[in-house]
């Protein structure tokens, strides 16, 4: 899952960033509302966690014109009185989560608002004797659970959520890991091959020539 989070508190969208990540998903960063419109432009977020008081461009707007794209939209934001949240959800946001926050509830929100999605997967994803369940971050294959890093299980939810199609090198540097990620680096490869010799065999990951890897 690829997530943008849109806040100006540095510290705080830092803090947000580090626990999404261990989640296994691929996080950027913008502080205020003209970066943050200037990355929805070139990139496509699953989710965008969205501040509302904002430098340069307020929230609202960054939210009107996420909405507009078809953007899902978490609101994330200190005004929690009543008439805030309504007035957040009237301009398109799926959801409102008030500061302060459980970190738990963040993650279970992103993860709902995500399968809003028309094309969103299933709760658990399955394929043979491989399963893997996405909020509880578990995979399993034959009953046996398998020691993947986030990474690791994220690269996996990914193939088993193109249900056959193959997924290109390119595309899972685009959406499972984030901006820092070097797109000259055999970083795809190498975490194939872990994920390869943790899943065991007989083999489950098909290299396909000039298309990618599928499952």
């Amino acid at each position: 899952m690829r997530v943008l989070v849109v806040e100006d508190h540095v510290e705080l969208a830092e803090s947000v960033a580090r626990v999404l990540r261990r989640e296994g998903m691929a996080v950027d960063l913008a502080h205020d509302g003209e970066d943050a419109l200037e990355r929805t432009a070139v990139t496509g977020y699953d989710v965008v966690v969205l501040d509302r008081d904002l430098p340069s461009v307020h929230g609202d707007d960054v939210c009107r014109a996420l909405v507009a794209q078809a953007t899902r939209v978490l609101m994330l934001t200190a005004s929690g009185t009543l008439e805030d949240r309504v007035d957040g959800l009237s301009m398109g946001a799926d959801d409102y989560l008030p500061k302060p926050f459980a970190y738990a509830e963040l993650i279970a929100r992103i993860r709902a608002v995500a399968r809003r999605s028309p094309t969103a997967s299933p709760p658990v994803l399955t394929r043979g004797d491989l399963r893997l369940d996405p909020a509880q971050r578990v995979a399993t294959r034959a009953g046996m659970r398998l020691p993947l890093s986030p990474k690791e299980l994220a690269v996996l939810e990914y193939l088993l959520a193109a249900d056959g199609r193959a997924v290109s090198a390119e595309e899972l540097l685009e959406r499972v890991w984030d901006e820092a990620a070097d797109p000259f680096t055999t970083t795809v490869k190498a975490t194939i091959n872990r994920l390869r010799a943790k899943l065991g065999a007989p083999p489950v990951i098909e290299t396909v020539p000039q298309a990618g890897y599928r499952i």
